[in-house]
């Protein structure tokens, strides 16, 4: 299974920081069993858009995004998501929100972001914090293979 990062961060993207989270998430899929190369880095907004368009027409079987899911006017992570997906599973972000909130981290009920299906690729947005990433990967974890086998058209 291949897997790609996207980290969604203008600042990361221009070099004014380093990007946290990405790192997380890769090490999380390849401890998963995933080919992960290192995490794409994009501005906020479009480009988003177009990582998703081109991991999902290289064949990538799951695509974590990290950033841009908050509530302020450059947050727009899960709009450009909406745009490539043909299907959303609510139940995986509805999970990663409610776990975050159970953890002690009320913030986390504030992430827009969504879930689904573009093609063949499962698609998941993650909040920018580090401490979100982790709680991505600890909610996807246990179910993550399985969701790509029922795509790939396997059984229940």
């Amino acid at each position: 299974m291949k897997g790609l990062v996207i980290t969604a961060s203008n600042r990361a993207s221009a070099g004014v920081y380093a990007d946290r989270g990405g790192p997380i998430l890769v090490a999380g899929l390849r401890e998963l069993g995933l080919d992960v190369p290192d995490p794409v880095v994009v501005p906020d907004g479009e480009p988003v858009e177009q990582a998703l368009r081109t991991a999902v027409a290289d064949g990538i079987d799951v695509v974590l995004t990290t950033g841009g899911t908050g509530l302020t006017p450059g947050d727009l992570t899960p709009e450009m998501t909406r745009r490539v997906l043909d299907r959303e599973t609510p139940g995986i972000a509805d999970a990663i929100r409610a776990f975050g909130v159970a953890q002690g981290v009320p913030s986390a009920m504030l992430s827009q972001g969504v879930a689904g299906i573009a093609g063949r690729t499962l698609v998941v947005n993650l909040p920018g914090s580090t401490g979100g990433c982790r709680d991505g990967l600890a909610v996807l974890s246990p179910v993550l293979v399985h969701a790509v086998e029922q795509i790939r058209g396997g059984d229940h």
